[in-house]
């Protein structure tokens, strides 16, 4: 049978990368991810996945990440049983299959309208599960999401590639918006966009990023309602041990210096 054929470009386009590198890693033995769901998805597209020059190394790493922002859905979650996820950026990502929220949450997968068909020919539906297909720039979306709820927001890989006048002003709106929560997502300096221009996987997209942030301060003033929380590492060194001995070097030195740790890192506030 024929799989699902993709036109994707850009930024879009980059949502195959992550899917395939969860779906790389997820093949391990010792898989931290253990992502089925994404490994099944990869079997059912018609694209070469080859071109994106995706490796173990880079799947491992943004399984790091994934399992990171996870665990921080989860533990929200328990905290909070009749909450909202509004997961930005969703593209191919399988969170809610990995997180598998209980039955009193609802949950907004939310991207532009070519992932989100996508993800409808790929993944069963789920009671309380909503796909929502729009520009996260664009105001009217939001509306389809109850405001009287304790939310979590999660975004993965999103903040590069926004304008970086947008960012704050998505985040204004969704804290508006909501009754109160968290927001959780992975943010790069200059320098990390740099390197993000750099990796061949991004290279053979075309995708353009944007949005550096320097300092986590700097949206508690652009987004008054925000407060910081916490800055967590993107990469842990007992997770990188199956990489190769370069990027088990540049992840232990990522963990020590903290000029390196700017590059790319996970950022939770509250509001």
């Amino acid at each position: 049978m024929a799989g699902e054929k993709v036109h994707l470009t850009g930024e879009r386009e980059t949502l195959l990368m992550t899917l395939y590198g969860k779906a790389l890693e997820s093949r391990l033995p010792n898989s931290l991810l253990e992502d089925h769901f994404a490994d099944e998805a990869v079997g059912k597209i018609d694209y070469d996945f080859a071109r994106l020059k995706v490796d173990v190394n880079l799947g491992i790493g943004l399984a790091i990440r994934a399992k990171t922002l996870d665990v921080h859905v989860q533990d929200f979650l328990a905290r909070n049983p009749g909450a909202i996820v509004l997961h930005l950026g969703c593209g191919l990502d399988t969170r809610v299959f990995r997180v598998d929220p209980p039955s009193g949450v609802d949950w907004f997968d939310v991207d532009y309208p070519e992932a989100i068909d996508l993800r409808r020919k790929l993944y069963p539906p789920r009671d309380r599960y909503h796909l929502i297909g729009s520009s996260l720039t664009h105001p009217d979306w939001l509306a389809e999401v109850p405001r009287n709820r304790a939310a979590i927001v999660v975004a993965e890989g999103l903040t590069p590639y926004l304008p970086a006048d947008e960012g704050p002003r998505l985040l204004s709106r969704l804290v508006s918006h909501l009754a109160g929560g968290e927001l959780i997502f992975d943010a790069y300096s200059r320098f990390g966009l740099k390197l993000l221009r750099l990796n061949p996987a991004v290279r053979a997209t075309g995708a353009e990023v944007h949005w550096a942030i320097e300092d986590p301060h700097e949206l508690e003033l652009a987004v008054p309602k925000l407060r910081f929380v916490e800055d967590i590492p993107a990469y842990k060194p007992e997770h990188a041990a199956r990489m190769g001995w370069p990027a088990k070097l540049f992840v232990r030195l990522w963990k020590h210096i903290p000029a390196l740790r700017k590059i790319g890192r996970l950022l939770r506030y509250r509001f």
